[in-house]
């Protein structure tokens, strides 16, 4: 073999080499990158839980957890702070207007890390009584109860419901319709669909008419 033959195959292997370390580096790095992702993407510690409150005093209570949160140097642990709503119907000088009514009064849900620290801080809130369920070691919400509350919230905005239920036997008047300012008992009441019959007097005799739940008033 020639002194340019060994020249030439001792550059290839020298080229060679070098690829596979710049290879390897690539590979490192390229690891590197996916445990960072990885690292980035597990779950957070944060749990669900419920706090309870006096009533009237939800959202001053969910806007100072925000305030105490950041003044106590605890706003990492706190994630959502959330008041369940639905959205309800209702007639008002014949027309329906639509407004929002809490679905727990009297509760606010947070998204929190729990730990001692945390416990006493929130507890410590002003209007505050407590957590509910497990006294100095609450349990979370599952995310199956949390899903419900959010679903249900979610639903009443698409489809919102009567203000007002109702129960059979009781007495009501009818404030929309031919029948307005009748009065009547309820007959029987149809949840789903938001309509009841009741039963109404005309001509000394009783007679069932089919009415919407904002189409009478409780008497």
């Amino acid at each position: 073999m020639s002194d340019e033959t060994e020249s030439v195959e001792h550059e290839v292997a020298q080229h060679e080499a070098a690829e596979d370390a710049g290879s390897s580096e690539e590979q490192a790095s390229d690891g590197g990158l996916t445990a960072a992702s990885e690292a980035l993407a597990e779950p957070s510690n944060r749990n669900w839980f419920i706090i309870h409150t006096y009533s009237g005093f939800e959202q001053k209570v969910a806007d100072s957890l925000r305030s105490r949160a950041e003044a106590f140097g605890f706003a990492d642990k706190i994630g959502q702070i959330l008041i369940p709503t639905e959205e309800v119907i209702e007639l008002r000088g014949g027309k329906k207007v639509t407004s929002k009514r809490m679905l727990y009064p009297g509760y606010v849900l947070v998204e929190m890390e729990m730990n001692d620290e945390l416990w006493h801080a929130v507890k410590a809130t002003p209007r505050v009584t407590g957590f509910v369920g497990g006294g100095t070691s609450p349990v979370p919400l599952t995310a199956d109860e949390v899903n419900s509350i959010l679903y249900r919230q979610e639903k009443s905005a698409e489809h919102p419901r009567p203000k007002l239920s109702f129960e059979k036997g009781e007495n009501v008047r009818i404030i929309d319709g031919p029948f307005t300012n009748f009065s009547g008992k309820v007959d029987e009441v149809n949840a789903e669909r938001n309509t009841l019959r009741v039963l109404v007097t005309i001509f000394g005799r009783a007679t069932p008419v089919e009415l919407d739940f904002l189409q009478v008033e409780k008497i």
